[in-house]
Formats: structure tokens, C-alpha cells, sequence
């Protein structure tokens, strides 16, 4: 029997706030010892009373704005009642029947296939304390750190459109990218700043078998959300094809062992009790609110990304790769403007040269060359003033450094040497001092000419021009048999 796959995601992103989504303590705790960013309103205290934090409530229109929701202009705040020690009151500040955002969806591009995910709700919460669990000499324990508590959270939930792991991971990525764009959150999954809980089940082609709903959870890169939903739906369409009963349940996955578990019964939306937050008024949106959120918005990935394409004349792939991250595309661009031009060249040596060093050093602005330098070395480079290997030493020469590559250039005569006789003298030389090299070219083996070329370039302490080199000798050695 066949069966059709159907997923949808529900992601949760920390939002970007100096202070924590109902009171002033600092929403920045990742650093710092435990239970030191508390006070009575996250510690749950009787008696305290919430305040909603306005910044996460923009950022949280913001995102809604992005993913082609619309917005309510009246929403409100719900409790959300179970028991875990991770959570202080015995109930979350969350968002039940009126959330934020609903109704809008996302295009992603799978395998040059675009699919559109529909996007159910954008709702904010907040986050809940982190537990640690610990063996030692006196046994199991687990420990509470109050910090993480009452962070702003984003549950941002999907409908059921994507059928293959690969679509959901892609979905993700997209989701995550648009999040960085805007700055609403940074997206990172390591650090516990970005979450996916996966709903997978399976439905047979003929519509005769409807399998439930299970939800994975414990799932920390986009990698291992593909590889448990893998897991998943193998394991499912194994179990209806064997005639087993499967339950709605709650999953773990596994990462060393590469397995899904089961953890508990499913939860419904019943067994939380919803019921509006009475600590809170509802909250209204009104036109000018909404208006001052929407011209704040930055320019979006996939727009962007066609942009790049159209103005600049890049391909497919470069500019994608440009416009993955707004940091890297708006260095991209800073560096074209400085440069007045070479947007093909200067997009290969971001997404080459300056993307090799970022990947020693984690990301882009650790670099430490401004687009104004590397505008200067790839001016250079295109007008033959220096050697594209020179142009590449620069980089790593330079960085973390304010002095300007032309002055560097000029300093330390690194300027490639142009003229005619010069490099006719220095090849003259090379080839009297390398006859095995001549003789194997002249017999046929012309791959002999790169370290003949080489040896030019040392000679010439990398002023030398490549191309002005290998003219030069070849006219030598393929018309003149006296040399």
C-alpha cells in the first residue's frame, strides 16, 4: 500500500529583547550564573502582576507581517495550566483563540520546486525555566535555572502542507532566514533560541487508512529534524503496513542512536484549560501602531534575493548564497557601492575568499575586511594593478587592520610589474635557468609551462602577471628555438 506523508512544524523562536516578556529583568541569560536574572514576576510569586513587553509584541507583528499573515487588531492573552517543574506558576502566559497573526503561508524552494506552506498562527508566550539533569554520588537530580523563564517566545505554527522531510527541513531553514532578516530573533538552534516540534502522520493514497498525528520532539539542528522525520515516517508506514495500531503520542528523538521514542500520550487543547489571562487587557492594534511596524521592515530574502539577480546581473546561485544572510548581503552591496562597479567579481570573492576565512572564524564580521578594502583589492585585481594572488595575501594581511590595500600595495611594491621588457628579461632568465622544463614543453608536454610560470612569479616576488608570463613564454618558446 502507498502512503502520503503529512507534516507541519511548530516552531519556537526566543525573541529579541533587552527585557523579558512580563517583567524588567534581562532577557540576556546565557552567560550568566543561574538564577540570577529573576525576580518575584518570573519566579511565579503570589501576589505579582505581568506587564506586557511592547518590544516583543512589534517584533512579533513584525514576523507576521513576513510570513504573509494578517493581523488582528484585537488579541489577547490566555493561561495555559500544566504541571512541570520547569514551569514556576503552574501555568503559562500564552496566547489561545486570538493570537497575534493567522492565515499566511511561506514559499520555499525545494529542488528548484516551490512549495507554498501555509502558516496557521504566530502567537507570543513565553519561555519556560531550564532544567539540568545530573548523576553524581547521591543519584539522579535535577536542577532549575530560573534565567530562561519568562523570555518572549514566538510559537510560529504551520498547516499540514509539507510531505517530506526534505520540504519540512527547507521550510525550517526559510522560517529561520526570514527571523534573522528582521531581526526578531537569532535563530540559533543550538543555544536553544530556535525550536522545532514536527507533527507527522500518514495517509494512504486511497484515503482508506488515516494514521494519527505524533509529535517529535528533542530535535536540535536541521539535520536532525530531517533525520527523525525520516525515522518517523519509515517507521509509520512499516507499522500500517504490518496491521499495527498506532497512538497520537509524543516522541523523543535520539540523535546518538538515531531513533524516535515514545514519551507520552498526546496532549489536547482541552486538557491545558485555556482561559483568559485576567493579570492582562486584551490588547488593541491600532492603524498607526501597525503602520510604524510595517515602515520599519526591511526588504525580505526572497526579494532581495531577485533584486541581486536583476541589478547586479548575478546568477542563480551566487545570489542566493549573497542573500542567505542580511549581514553578508549588505556587505556585498556596501563593497559594490565603494568599489563604483565589479559586482560578478566582487560577489566571487565574498562568496570564495572572505566566505574560506569566515569559516575559521565563525562568521563574516570577524573577517575584519570592510567592504571599502575589499573593494579596493578587487579594483586592483580587475585592473591588473595587482595579481590575483597578491589580491587574496591582502586579505589575510590586512585584516583587523585600517590601512588601505592601494597604500599597502604601494608601500611594499606589490604592484604587478607591467612592462613589456621587464617581464621579457625575467622570462629570458627563467627559461635559461630551467632547460629540463623547456625541453619537456617543446617535446609536447605542455603542462611544463605552469612551473615554468611559477618560477617567473618567484622571481618576480609576486609582482608578476600571470597572463603577461605565460604570453611572453609561449611566444619565446613556440618561436624562438635558440632560447
Amino acid at each position: 500500500m502507498d502512503f502520503e506523508t503529512i507534516i507541519g512544524l511548530e516552531l519556537h523562536a526566543q525573541v529579541l529583547t533587552h527585557s523579558k516578556m512580563y517583567c524588567g529583568c534581562s532577557a540576556s541569560y546565557s552567560d550568566a550564573p543561574p538564577n540570577t536574572h529573576v525576580c518575584p514576576v518570573c519566579l511565579g510569586l503570589p501576589g505579582v502582576l505581568p506587564v506586557i513587553n511592547r518590544a516583543a509584541v512589534e517584533k512579533t507583528v513584525m514576523t507576521g507581517i513576513a510570513l504573509n499573515c494578517s493581523i488582528p487588531r484585537y488579541n489577547k492573552f490566555d493561561r495555559k495550566n500544566y504541571m512541570y517543574p520547569d514551569l514556576m506558576k503552574g501555568y503559562q502566559v500564552s496566547q489561545y483563540d486570538l493570537p497575534i497573526a493567522v492565515n499566511g503561508y511561506v514559499d520555499v524552494d525545494v529542488n528548484g520546486r516551490e512549495v507554498r506552506v501555509g502558516i496557521t498562527r504566530v502567537h507570543l508566550e513565553e519561555d519556560t525555566a531550564r532544567l539540568t539533569h545530573r548523576s553524581g554520588v547521591d543519584g539522579e537530580r535535577s536542577l532549575v535555572d530560573v534565567n530562561r523563564s519568562g523570555v518572549p517566545l514566538m510559537e510560529i505554527v504551520s498547516e499540514p502542507d509539507m510531505h517530506s522531510p526534505e520540504e519540512a527541513r527547507e521550510f525550517l531553514i526559510a522560517v529561520r532566514r526570514i527571523l534573522r532578516y528582521i531581526g526578531a530573533s537569532s535563530g540559533n538552534m543550538e543555544e536553544g533560541a530556535f525550536r522545532c516540534d514536527a507533527n507527522v502522520s500518514q495517509r494512504s493514497t486511497d484515503g482508506s487508512i488515516i494514521g494519527p498525528k505524533v509529535e517529535i520532539k528533542n530535535m536540535n539542528s536541521f539535520r536532525s529534524v530531517e533525520r527523525a522525520l525520516e525515522y518517523e515516517v519509515a517507521r509509520q508506514r512499516a507499522a500500517l503496513r504490518n496491521g499495527e495500531t498506532l497512538v497520537q503520542e509524543t516522541r523523543g528523538w535520539l540523535e546518538d542512536r538515531a531513533i524516535t521514542v515514545g514519551q507520552r500520550s498526546k496532549e489536547y487543547a482541552h486538557d491545558y484549560r485555556y482561559f483568559p489571562e485576567p493579570d492582562l487587557p486584551p490588547v488593541l492594534l491600532d492603524e498607526g501602531f501597525l503602520a510604524a511596524v510595517e515602515s520599519r521592515m526591511p526588504e525580505l530574502p526572497r526579494v532581495r534575493q531577485r533584486r541581486l539577480r536583476e541589478q547586479y546581473g548575478l546568477s542563480h546561485a551566487d545570489a542566493a548564497l549573497l542573500a542567505d544572510e542580511k549581514a553578508v548581503a549588505d556587505y556585498y552591496e556596501a563593497a559594490v557601492t565603494a568599489a563604483g562597479g565589479h559586482a560578478r567579481e566582487i560577489a566571487h570573492w565574498v562568496t570564495g575568499e572572505l566566505f574560506a576565512i569566515a569559516r575559521n572564524r565563525s562568521e563574516l564580521g570577524e573577517v575584519g575586511i570592510p567592504p571599502t578594502s575589499l573593494a579596493e583589492i578587487v579594483s586592483m585585481v580587475v585592473a591588473g594593478e595587482v595579481n590575483a594572488l597578491t589580491g587574496k595575501e591582502l586579505l589575510t594581511t590586512l585584516a583587523g587592520s585600517d590601512v588601505s590595500p592601494r597604500a599597502y600595495v604601494a608601500q611594499h611594491g606589490l604592484a604587478q610589474v607591467r612592462d613589456a621588457d621587464a617581464v621579457r628579461e625575467v622570462v629570458l632568465e627563467v627559461l635559461a635557468a630551467n632547460p629540463d622544463a623547456v625541453a619537456d614543453y617543446r617535446s609536447g608536454k605542455k603542462a611544463a609551462i605552469g612551473y615554468l610560470i611559477g618560477q617567473g612569479m618567484r622571481r618576480m616576488k609576486g609582482a608578476g602577471n600571470p597572463d603577461a608570463l605565460r604570453r611572453t613564454m609561449t611566444d619565446i618558446l613556440d618561436n624562438d628555438s635558440s632560447s
